[in-house]
C-alpha cells in the first residue's frame, strides 16, 4: 500500500498529466449524468444545517473544528443556491401557465376540466414558491454559519496572540519542560520508532533503485538548466524577457529537484508494507514541506543571482547579491524546519510546554537567519560597487573592474557612480524593528505574538518575491512580444540612426502591451493580496467566494449591471469596431477605386460607411448587454437637457459634418475660401474640416461655418481656370502691334485653352497709360497662377524684343 502524498506534490508532481486529461475529458462524448431533483438536494442541505447548527451551539474552540464547520456551511449555501436556481425556472414556469388560462369568469361555472387544471396548477406555484423561499432561508443561514465560524477564528487568533505565558527568562518555563519532558519524550520515542521500522522493512533493492533516480533527477535537471541558458540566450529576442524566463526555469527546476526525489522516497517507504494512517499523516506533512522549501530556494536563487548577474532580474548590487548567497538555502531550511516541528508537536500530541518551546525555538531561527541577513544589507552611505557589475570584485577575486561584460541581452555594461537602492535601506531597517519587537515578544512571554509576527515576515518575503518574479515575466512577455523593440547599435560599431530616420513605432502594439501587462500584473497582485490575507482568517477562497457574488449583478435604480454581460457587450462592440474598421480599409483601396467616383466622393461614402457601421457596433453592443432604455429614462433626460443647453454647438457641428457628406456642398480636395481662410479641403469629420493652407499650415474649422455662412469654391464642379494681368502702355504705344504680341504669347503657351479664345481688351486711360486687360482660360483652376507667371514672363520678351517697353529706344534708333 502506497503512502498517501499531499495536495502540493499531487499538484506539481502531475500537472502535466492532469492537463492532458481535462484536454481530453472536454473532448470526450459523455453520456448525460441524470437529472437532480432539487427538492432532494433541498433536504439533504436542511438536514446538513440543522447537523451544524447543532455543532455551533456547542461552541467549538479547535482552528481544524472551525475550518471543517466553515467548510461544510459552504457546501451547505451552494446546494442551497443551486437548489433555489433550479426551482426559479419551474416557478415561472408555472405562473406563466396559469397566466394562459386567464382569470375564473365571475358569475359562471368554469369547465371542470379548467377547472382542475387551474386549482393543480395554483398548489404547484403555491409548493414551488415554498421551497425557493425555503431554499433562499437556508443559504442565508448558511451565511450567518460560515459568518459566525469566520468571527470565531479571528477572535481566537486574537486570543491567541495576546495570551501570555512563561517567559523562558522565568522558571516556570523551564519547570513545565522539566514536568511533561518525559512522557512527550516517550512519545517521540514510539513515533521514531514506528518510523524506523518502516525504513528498515525497505529492501536493498528499493534503496538502490530510489539512489540511481535520485541521481537522474539531479543530471537531468542540471542538463536541462543549462539547455535552457542556452536556449535564452540564443532563441529569445533580446531584453530582460531572457532573464525571466530562465529565472521562472530555475525556480521550477529548483523546485522539481527535492520534490521528485523526496516523492520517490515517500514511494519507497509505502511499497513494502501499509502504514499507520499517523505516520502516512505525516509523511505527506514531510512531503509538502520539502516541496515548499525547493521553491523558497529556487525563488531566492533566482531573484538574487549571485554567480550570473547579468541575468539579475533584482536591482541588487553584485556585492550584496554575493554576500546573500546563502540566505534563500538557510531561509528554506529555516522555514522547512519550523514547520515540520511544528506539524510533529501537532501530530504526536506533545504538551504546550514542548510546543512552545518548538515554536519560540522556530522564531529565534527565523530572527537569527534574517538579522545576518539585514546585516549583510548596505548602507546608503556603505561604499560598493554598481548593480550589474561581476560578482568576482565583489567577493574578492577580481581586483579590476569587468568593463568587457555584457548583459543577457548582449549589450555591454558601462560603469556607473555607486547609487544604493531606496529600497534596501528601508527594508533594512524595517527588518531590524520586526526583530526587535518579536525578540522582546519573546523574553515577555508572548510567544505566539512573535511567532505569528515571523511566520507572517517571512511568508509575505515569499509571496511576494513569487508575485515580483510573475510581474516581471508577464511585463517582459508582453512587452517583447507585442511592442517595438528599441533600435540596436550596428554590428560594426557605428552608432545607431538618429530617430528621426527611424519609422514610426507602432503606437497601437505598444499599448496593447502595456494594457495587457497591466491587467495581467493587477490579477498577480490580487492573488497576493489573497495570500496575505490568509493567516488572518479570510482565505483565498472565502474572498473567491465572495467575489463571486459580483456575478449576479450590481442594481442601480433600474438599471443592473453583471459583469459577464458588461464583459459580452465589450467584446461584441470591440469585434464591430474592427469589423467596421477592416471594411473602411477595404472599401478605401479596394473597392472605390474601381468604381467612377472622384476622391472626395469616395472619400464621403467611406466615412458615412464607418458612422454608420459604428453606431450598429454600438446598438449590437447593448443588445449583448440586454441594455434597455427604459431602465436609464432619467440619463436620457438628463442627456437631452445638456444637448439643449451645453451641447449645442457640438450637435449644431455634427448634423452640419452629415450634412456636407451627403450634399457635398464641398468635398475632399476642394479649394475653398471662408471668413479669410482659403486652401484644400484634407478632411472632413463628424465634427470639423481640416484646410491646408499654402504654406502647409493646418486649419480646423467648425462644420457649421460651412453652413451657415458663404463659401467660395474654387474648384466646385467643372469650373475652369482664368488666367488674367492687366499692362499699362505709353499713349503713344502701337496698340495693334502690342494685342498681337500678347495673343501670340496666349496662342504659344500649351496650357492656355483655345476655347474660350484669348482676349486682349482696352480696359481704359489712366493719365498717360493706356490700360490694356489680358485673359485666357485654362483646364483648372490650380493651373492659372503658374500659367500666368508664364505669360508675363512671356510677353515682356516679347515686348523687350520689339521695343515696345516703356522707355525702351526702338530697335531702328
Amino acid at each position: 500500500m502506497t503512502v498517501s502524498t499531499g495536495w502540493l506534490s499531487r499538484l506539481l508532481a502531475t500537472w502535466m498529466l492532469g492537463l492532458l486529461t481535462a484536454a481530453s475529458t472536454a473532448w470526450a462524448q459523455e453520456a448525460p449524468s441524470a437529472p437532480v431533483d432539487p427538492d432532494k438536494v433541498l433536504e439533504a442541505a436542511r438536514k446538513d444545517l440543522a447537523q451544524l447548527q447543532r455543532q455551533q451551539d456547542k461552541g467549538l474552540d479547535d482552528e481544524a473544528d472551525l475550518q471543517e464547520l466553515r467548510k461544510q456551511a459552504l457546501s451547505v449555501q451552494s446546494r442551497a443556491e443551486e437548489a433555489s436556481a433550479a426551482l426559479e425556472p419551474r416557478l415561472t414556469d408555472a405562473r406563466a401557465r396559469l397566466a394562459q388560462l386567464g382569470d375564473a369568469p365571475a358569475g359562471a361555472k368554469e369547465p371542470p376540466e379548467l377547472a382542475a387544471q387551474r386549482a393543480q396548477l395554483a398548489r404547484e406555484i403555491a409548493d414551488t414558491d415554498a421551497q425557493v423561499k425555503l431554499a433562499k432561508l437556508t443559504a442565508v443561514e448558511a451565511g450567518q454559519a460560515i459568518a459566525g465560524a469566520e468571527q470565531n477564528r479571528r477572535m481566537q487568533l486574537g486570543a491567541r496572540l495576546g495570551e501570555r505565558v512563561p517567559s523562558p527568562l522565568q522558571s516556570g518555563f523551564w519547570t513545565g519542560l522539566a514536568r511533561e519532558g518525559p512522557g512527550d519524550l516517550a512519545r517521540v520515542r514510539a513515533f521514531w520508532q514506528s518510523l524506523a521500522d518502516l525504513w528498515r522493512a525497505v529492501p536493498a533493492r528499493g534503496w538502490l533503485v530510489l539512489a540511481g533516480a535520485a541521481a537522474l533527477v539531479l543530471l537531468v535537471t542540471h542538463a536541462l538548466l543549462r539547455l535552457i541558458a542556452h536556449l535564452c540566450a540564443t532563441r529569445v529576442p533580446p531584453g530582460r524577457l531572457r532573464r525571466s524566463l530562465y529565472a521562472v526555469s530555475l525556480v521550477t527546476l529548483r523546485t522539481l529537484r527535492p520534490g521528485l526525489i523526496v516523492h520517490g522516497l515517500m514511494l519507497t517507504l509505502g511499497a513494502t508494507e501499509p502504514v499507520a494512517p499517523v505516520l502516512a499523516g505525516w509523511l505527506d506533512t514531510v512531503e509538502a514541506i520539502v516541496w515548499f522549501g525547493g521553491f523558497v530556494a529556487g525563488l531566492g536563487a533566482a531573484a538574487l543571482m549571485p554567480r550570473k548577474p547579468s541575468w539579475r532580474l533584482l536591482p541588487a548590487p553584485d556585492e550584496t547579491a554575493a554576500r546573500l548567497a546563502w540566505f534563500p538555502h538557510t531561509l528554506a531550511a529555516a522555514a522547512m524546519l519550523g514547520w515540520l516541528t511544528s506539524r510533529t508537536a501537532a501530530t504526536l500530541e506533545i504538551s504546550l510546554a514542548w510546543t512552545g518551546a518548538a515554536h519560540a525555538l522556530a522564531a529565534l531561527t527565523f530572527v537569527a537567519v534574517l538579522a545576518l541577513a539585514a546585516r549583510q544589507l548596505p548602507r546608503r552611505d556603505a561604499p560598493g560597487d554598481t548593480p550589474g557589475d561581476e560578482p568576482g570584485k565583489a567577493a574578492g577575486k577580481s581586483a579590476g573592474k569587468t568593463a568587457g561584460s555584457k548583459d543577457a541581452d548582449g549589450a555591454p555594461r558601462s560603469a556607473e557612480p555607486a547609487i544604493r537602492p531606496l529600497w534596501l535601506s528601508v527594508l533594512r531597517a524595517g527588518v531590524w524593528l520586526l526583530l526587535t519587537a518579536a525578540v522582546l515578544a519573546l523574553l515577555l512571554g508572548f510567544v505566539s505574538l512573535a511567532v505569528f509576527a515571523m511566520n507572517q515576515f517571512v511568508w509575505a518575503l515569499i509571496v511576494l518575491g513569487g508575485a515580483y518574479l510573475a510581474s516581471a515575466l508577464v511585463d517582459d512577455l508582453f512587452m517583447t512580444l507585442l511592442a517595438p523593440l528599441p533600435a540596436a547599435p550596428k554590428s560594426d560599431g557605428k552608432p545607431a540612426a538618429a530617430p528621426d530616420e527611424a519609422p514610426a513605432p507602432p503606437r497601437t502594439r505598444e499599448q496593447t502591451a502595456l494594457l495587457l501587462s497591466g491587467l495581467c500584473r493587477i490579477a498577480i497582485a490580487f492573488l497576493a493580496l489573497l495570500l496575505l490575507l490568509a493567516p488572518y482568517g479570510e482565505g483565498p477562497l472565502d474572498l473567491v467566494r465572495r467575489s463571486g457574488k459580483v456575478a449576479d449583478g450590481l442594481a442601480i435604480g433600474g438599471l443592473t449591471l453583471r459583469p459577464l454581460e458588461l464583459l459580452q457587450g465589450l467584446a461584441v462592440l470591440l469585434l464591430g469596431l474592427a469589423a467596421v474598421r477592416g471594411l473602411k480599409g477595404w472599401l478605401s483601396t479596394r473597392y472605390m477605386p474601381t468604381t467612377r467616383m472622384d476622391a472626395g466622393m469616395r472619400s464621403s461614402a467611406t466615412t458615412l460607411f464607418g458612422y454608420m457601421g459604428t453606431v450598429l457596433a454600438i446598438a449590437a453592443s447593448l443588445t449583448a448587454m440586454e441594455f434597455s432604455l427604459q431602465s436609464v429614462a432619467w440619463v436620457a433626460s438628463a442627456l437631452s437637457v445638456g444637448i439643449g443647453f451645453g451641447l449645442q454647438s457640438i450637435v449644431q457641428n455634427f448634423v452640419s459634418g452629415l450634412i456636407l457628406l451627403a450634399e457635398r456642398p464641398v468635398k475632399v480636395g476642394d479649394w475653398v475660401s471662408l471668413s479669410g481662410v482659403e486652401g484644400d479641403i484634407r478632411r472632413i469629420s463628424v465634427r470639423s474640416t481640416e484646410i491646408q493652407m499654402g504654406d502647409r499650415s493646418t486649419v480646423i474649422v467648425p462644420n457649421s461655418e460651412f453652413i451657415t455662412k458663404i463659401v467660395r469654391n474654387v474648384t466646385y464642379g467643372e469650373s475652369l481656370g482664368m488666367v488674367q494681368f492687366k499692362l499699362p502702355m505709353p499713349l503713344a504705344t502701337d496698340i495693334d502691334r502690342v494685342k498681337a504680341l500678347v495673343l501670340a504669347s496666349f496662342e504659344a503657351h500649351p496650357g492656355v485653352l483655345a476655347t474660350p479664345a484669348p482676349n486682349v481688351q482696352l480696359d481704359g486711360v489712366d493719365g498717360t497709360n493706356l490700360v490694356l486687360n489680358a485673359s485666357g482660360f485654362v483646364n483648372s483652376p490650380r493651373a492659372a497662377y503658374g500659367i500666368r507667371s508664364d505669360l508675363l514672363f512671356d510677353v515682356l520678351a516679347r515686348l523687350r524684343g520689339e521695343g515696345l517697353l516703356p522707355g525702351q529706344p526702338s530697335p531702328a534708333a
